[in-house]
């Protein structure tokens, strides 16, 4: 057994982190009397709800209970006396609690040994308090109840607040699945469960990842984060890996996400030939909250996941399409069908040389193939005529510019749309001197003027009917000395510049 695989076995039989003591319930004593606070805390001292004890803040006048609620921004009750350094001072803590620090979830019970300075009904009506307790009747069994009713109100009043924050979270990440490349999918989900499972917590919490494949029924990792970088292509096959596969089988049966212990797994993509899981580990069980979270966020996963997928797929078949289409031509015309494949991959490289984002050279990647789309409509004798042409011949030959954009144009596609430009103005030359319209400079689309040169790059460098492949050196000294003319100065010295680029773009898709 390997190292990697032996600490992988002891992972699955030992607890990933120690559970950190149940945290404490804070509350504040403030008051201005000393044998208040004795009272209090030797009442409260071993008070405990849901196994959570009480940590006991003091204050002794409402300037020091503003500086502890700015300290801890968890207290959940604030035991609070109306009268400290001056008559008012619980009432402007009340204020400032609500209004200044906009905290709307801790319990403030108003307690006063002087009712009259602070009548009930006003007190109610006009502060946002949650309950006010003369001294005198606070008795032990009325704290305590008072105690468990806003701890109660207190924790509801949080969960709905993590509740809201999770949703809000999750559709905030659904927004960052459009568009997106398959091979950035398992990272992207990776991080969003670290921001949903570390939601509520101050200090970000230690989040591992394994995205596992399954080919022919045997599992493997196919990318690790966190603790299991280090886990690529590591077989899951064995006894040793038996609880987690029992957890791949769950989640794959039930079509939902599977928990176990401190760690959980989902299928996102079921398909027969290739399943994919994500399984997630924490450094303790999910609470009820992160499983409905993690719940919901995994279904919105799984249908961007299915929803990228069908994208990429009619991509990939419009692109086939397309080059399936620019292949036929070329074969028409007597010209090999990798002509296409290599300007589509030459225009791409050279828009990204030029600036375009990758969307945009990859919209010029696609559409280029069909700049000759238009030659279905030239008749066979002229399109394959090995012999120079007559002028005839040429205006009939320069007329697939035109009958390719009316191939293309009625189109709403901006694949079409862009390679209906292209087809039209291919023919166009810097210098103005193109056809069909005798376009010059920026006139013509920065589209058509890079998928010029490298047609004319192509053509140059492979057999025709009409003539032999031109050496390299040939090439290049041809395009040199049509900068200015045919082609944009700047495009050639991009192409000068990254010859090598080119040729072993050529190299790969060569003629059969």
């Amino acid at each position: 057994m390997s190292d990697r695989e032996l600490l992988f076995f002891q992972e699955e039989n030992t607890a990933n982190g120690v559970r950190p003591a149940n945290k404490p319930w804070k509350v504040i004593i403030a008051d201005d009397e000393e044998e208040v606070h004795i009272m209090t805390k030797m009442v409260m001292r071993k008070f405990q709800y849901q196994d959570r004890p009480m940590e006991l803040l003091t204050a002794y006048s409402g300037e020091q209970t503003k500086a502890l609620m700015q300290q801890h921004d968890d207290v959940a009750i604030v035991l609070l006396d109306v009268v400290m350094e001056h008559e008012n001072s619980g009432l402007e803590v009340v204020k400032y609690i609500r209004e200044d620090l906009k905290n709307p979830f801790v319990r403030i019970i108003l307690r006063t040994g002087q009712p009259g300075q602070a009548p009930q009904d006003d007190v109610i009506r006009n502060y946002d308090i949650n309950d006010y307790k003369s001294k005198t009747e606070l008795t032990v069994q009325k704290l305590y109840t008072a105690i468990i009713s806003s701890l109660r109100s207190y924790t509801d009043m949080q969960h709905i607040d993590k509740n809201r924050k999770g949703l809000e979270l999750i559709l905030t990440q659904s927004r960052e699945f459009f568009n997106l490349k398959e091979e950035q999918f398992d990272y992207l989900m990776y991080q969003h469960y670290k921001e949903l499972l570390n939601l509520e917590h101050a200090a970000e919490h230690f989040i591992s990842a394994m995205v596992i494949h399954q080919i022919a029924d045997i599992p493997f990792v196919a990318t690790g984060f966190g603790g299991y970088e280090s886990y690529s292509d590591l077989s899951l096959e064995g006894d040793r890996h038996s609880d987690l596969l029992k957890l791949l089988e769950q989640t794959l049966k039930s079509g939902d996400v599977a928990f176990q212990d401190n760690r959980f797994a989902i299928c996102y993509s079921g398909n027969v030939d290739l399943r994919k899981y994500i399984m997630i580990e924490m450094p303790t069980a999910p609470d009820e909250l992160q499983r409905d979270l993690v719940r919901i966020y995994a279904n919105n996963a799984k249908v961007a996941y299915d929803n990228a997928m069908l994208n990429s797929e009619i991509i990939d078949t419009q692109k086939e399409v397309i080059v399936t289409l620019g292949e036929i031509v070329e074969t028409r015309s007597k010209e090999t069908a990798n002509h296409v494949v290599r300007v589509a991959e030459y225009s791409y490289f050279f828009a990204l040389l030029v600036g375009f984002s990758e969307e945009e050279a990859n919209l010029l990647r696609l559409a280029s193939p069909m700049h000759d789309i238009g030659k279905v409509g030239i008749p066979d004798h002229i399109l394959n005529k090995p012999g120079k042409l007559t002028s005839e011949e040429f205006e009939i030959i320069k007329s697939h510019t035109i009958i390719g954009h009316e191939v293309l144009r009625q189109s709403k596609r901006q694949i079409l749309k862009t390679a209906a430009t292209i087809a039209l103005s291919h023919h166009e030359r810097w210098d103005g001197k193109g056809y069909p319209y005798g376009k010059s400079g920026e006139e013509i689309d920065l589209y058509s003027r890079i998928t010029s040169m490298a047609d004319v790059y192509d053509a140059l460098s492979h057999k025709r009917v009409y003539k032999d492949a031109w050496p390299d050196e040939e090439v290049v000294a041809y395009i040199e000395s049509e900068s200015g003319k045919m082609f944009q100065p700047e495009l050639v010295r991009i192409f000068v510049d990254n010859l090598d680029r080119f040729i072993a773009i050529r190299k790969a898709y060569p003629d059969e």
